[in-house]
């Protein structure tokens, strides 16, 4: 399974990232969200098509802040001419004995929110700790954008029940300390623009902003291998997680 995102914008140096995944002959694509400049029809078709197209089929999407404001007439639609079916605002899906989550960052997120209360009733029960959960603003972030502090009530429904956190918006590669039993990943350096990191935060385990890449994940029930991996093939960074499968 691979993640990125910020990198739907037509471009060279996306396409190049593009590449990287599509040789690996992955099972599933997380897009991370943002289809520039706008996640309008045009921009769907233009500039992630003729990037991620290849992968449309494997791809479980979230949407960016790019992409939201405009998701009727451009997200919304093209993931309904992929599937055949409407994608919900967030869904889940499992693979590799973890459930993973699609969350949105940019829909309603606040404690009593109507996406809060469907995260808990899915976790609701689990004494698992097996599930990825991915948005678009990073909760935890050296970068550019900073923490993105309005996105805590989805990591809180998830302390406990997840061990890992995936994110964009920031046009970098980051892996973070971590942080009530969940570390967070940033992959948004998808070949957009790179936005510089903070080296000194003392929360980083790993961080590279100068070069685009994505993350490879090999799930395993009770584990998980992390690889961020440049657009030209060179391992950036290794790491392991651990997770206790949910009792069948």
């Amino acid at each position: 399974v691979w993640a990125v995102g910020d990198g739907a914008d037509g471009g060279d140096k996306a396409r190049r990232v593009a590449d990287l995944v599509i040789a690996d002959r992955p099972e599933r694509l997380l897009y991370l969200g943002d289809v520039y400049p706008d996640g309008s029809r045009a921009d769907f078709r233009d500039n992630f098509e003729s990037v991620y197209g290849r992968l449309a089929r494997i791809t479980a999407p979230t949407p960016g802040n790019h992409d939201w404001p405009a998701h009727r007439g451009g997200y919304d639609p093209y993931w309904r001419s992929v599937t055949g079916a409407a994608t919900p605002p967030w869904y889940s899906l499992r693979t590799g004995g973890w459930r993973i989550i699609s969350l949105n960052s940019e829909a309603p997120h606040d404690p009593g929110s109507a996406q809060v209360r469907w995260l808990r009733g899915q976790l609701d029960g689990d004494a698992g700790t097996c599930t990825l959960a991915f948005w678009h603003r990073p909760l935890l972030s050296a970068g550019e954008h900073g923490d993105q502090a309005d996105v805590a009530p989805l990591w809180d429904a998830l302390r406990g029940h997840a061990r890992l956190v995936l994110s964009g918006h920031d046009h970098d590669l980051q892996r973070l300390q971590a942080r009530d039993g969940i570390t967070a990943l940033v992959a948004g350096a998808g070949g957009k623009s790179r936005y510089d990191v903070d080296s000194s935060d003392p929360r980083l385990a790993f961080a590279d902003d100068q070069r685009d890449g994505a993350l490879r994940m090999e799930l395993r029930p009770g584990s998980a291998r992390l690889d961020f991996v440049s657009s030209d093939g060179e391992l950036l960074d290794r790491s392991t997680v651990g997770c206790r499968p949910a009792a069948r």
